[in-house]
């Protein structure tokens, strides 16, 4: 598999929907955050988006959110609860195990993802992490995890032009959970882990020392 290749078409693909305004539905707000949703385009679900703003500058978000074993994100994201490095494939591409707790009321079971990710930095100073799920000799499906299916999904850390203080920060979350899961109960679980992402990461952010 040419995980440098899918890894790209990944970072592409979220820039798209970042710029692409069209379609998206609002299906949950609050002061700092909006999370929206369209049709996927990827597998039979939705694509949700989130847009917020938060406190900390670039370098100090991306502390929280780089996708690195012990980092972390592992710490302050409830829905991480191990990162693991399969290969790395370049210095900003590697193939990662994560390790999701089960959710909603248990109803929604542990589960684990196998993504290519890839680190990606611009000229204005955005930095990303642009993911997408791939298959691997050294980790097969294991007992006591569903195995899930990210399509193109990631984050992307935005300066604040004329704010060195704030960054704007996209999250494009596009999953499949798998098992035989009501629609509803996915329905409700990503705008409101979304939302919580959010506030968690901006506690993270607040507790990082200065650079």
């Amino acid at each position: 598999m040419d995980y440098e290749v899918k890894a790209s078409q990944v970072a592409e693909c979220l820039q798209s929907y970042r710029k692409d305004e069209s379609g998206w539905k609002v299906c949950k707000k609050s002061n700092d955050v909006v999370v929206s949703w369209r049709p996927s385009s990827e597998f039979p679900g939705n694509v949700y988006k989130g847009e917020g703003l938060i406190s900390g500058s670039p370098a100090k978000v991306w502390e929280c959110l780089k996708p690195i074993p012990n980092g972390l994100r592992v710490k302050w994201d409830n829905n991480v609860k191990k990162f693991e490095l399969l290969e790395k494939i370049t210095e900003d591409i590697t193939v990662c195990r994560t390790v999701t707790p089960s959710a909603a009321m248990g109803i929604i079971a542990p589960r684990d993802f196998v993504d290519v990710i890839l680190v990606k930095q611009y000229e204005d100073g955005t930095i990303s992490s642009n993911a997408t799920n791939v298959s691997h000799p050294g980790c097969p499906p294991q007992s006591g995890f569903v195995r899930g299916f990210n399509h193109p999904c990631g984050c992307i850390c935005v300066p604040v032009s004329g704010d060195s203080t704030k960054t704007q920060v996209f999250t494009f979350f596009q999953t499949d959970l798998s098992g035989l899961l009501p629609r509803s109960v996915v329905d409700s679980f990503f705008p409101s882990s979304m939302s919580e992402f959010y506030s968690n990461l901006s506690k993270a952010v607040k507790s990082v020392k200065d650079f």
